[in-house]
């Protein structure tokens, strides 16, 4: 990326079944769902929304191999993502096991997004 515009920041959970990839594209929808950048387009190669370029890391506390990269990908509706899964984020105990909703343990999983736009 040769010039980053925005750093966005997020935090997803998941409170039940113990998915990492649940949790990463909670983070993700965080990091940019409170964001509007409508001048953005106007300084991208080509005016062009396909030449913005989306870095994000994601601090995951297990389970990396689990995270379904394309599905967090999906989260973002335009330009070139980038995913990048270190070690982070947080496990800690929801207080209940509700194996109806996919739990093994009592651990919610939490996750920590970065999220850099820019071209």
């Amino acid at each position: 990326m040769n010039k980053v515009m925005f750093i966005e920041i997020g935090t997803g959970i998941d409170l039940h079944g113990q998915d990492v990839t649940v949790a990463c594209a909670r983070a993700c929808r965080d990091a940019i769902g409170h964001n509007s950048m409508p001048g953005l387009r106007s300084v991208l190669p080509g005016n062009s929304l396909d030449n913005m370029k989306v870095h994000v890391t994601l601090g995951v506390p297990f389970h990396h191999e689990q995270v379904n990269i394309e599905t967090v990908k999906a989260v973002f509706p335009y330009g070139q993502v980038f995913i990048t899964i270190r070690e982070g984020g947080l496990l800690a105990s929801s207080g209940v096991i509700l194996p109806e909703k996919g739990d093994q343990t009592d651990e919610m999983v939490i996750v920590n997004a970065v999220v850099e736009v820019g071209y």
